[in-house]
C-alpha cells in the first residue's frame, strides 16, 4: 500500500480541535502587531491606540500552554523529554529561521543603523544571525 492509497483519516487526530482557540491566539498577536505599530507614532501614553496590547503576549503565552498542554496530555507516558523538543524543534525552527532572516535583511535594507544613529558592521549583523540560529539571543553591536 503507497501513500497515496491511505486514507486521510489515518493521519486525523483523535481530539476534537478548538478552532476558537487559534483564532484567539491570531487575535492576540494581532493585537501585539498593532500595539508595536501604533507605538512608533504615540507621542505620550494618552494617544496610544492600543496601551494595553503587550499583555496580549500574556494571553498568547497562557493560551498557547494550554494548546500545547491539551496536545500531548495522552502522548507523555509515550514519549520523551527529548521526543517532545525535537517534536517543537522541528515544528517551530523554520519560523525562527524566515523570522532572523528577514529581520536580517530589514536592517542591512534600512542602513544597518541602530536607534542611536551609529552604523552596525556587517560582521556583528552575520555573528547575530548565526547566534539567532541556535537561538541565542544577541544583538548587533553587543559586547
Amino acid at each position: 500500500m503507497t501513500n497515496s492509497q491511505i486514507s486521510a483519516a489515518a493521519f486525523s487526530d483523535t481530539k476534537p480541535h478548538y478552532a476558537i482557540l487559534d483564532g484567539l491566539r491570531g487575535v492576540a498577536a494581532i493585537m501585539v502587531i498593532f500595539y508595536h505599530v501604533f507605538e512608533a507614532f504615540a507621542t505620550s501614553p494618552f494617544d496610544q491606540r492600543f496601551n494595553h496590547g503587550y499583555l496580549a503576549v500574556d494571553f498568547f503565552f497562557i493560551l498557547s500552554g494550554f494548546v500545547i498542554g491539551y496536545a500531548y496530555d495522552d502522548r507523555w507516558k509515550k514519549m520523551t523529554v527529548k521526543d517532545f523538543f525535537k517534536r517543537r524543534l522541528i515544528r517551530l525552527h523554520p519560523m525562527i529561521v524566515m523570522g532572523f532572516v528577514l529581520g536580517a535583511l530589514t536592517f542591512v535594507i534600512q542602513g544597518s543603523e541602530k536607534w542611536d544613529g551609529t552604523p552596525t558592521p556587517v560582521s556583528m549583523i552575520m555573528l547575530a544571525t548565526l547566534l539567532s540560529l541556535f537561538l541565542i539571543p544577541a544583538y548587533p553591536g553587543a559586547g
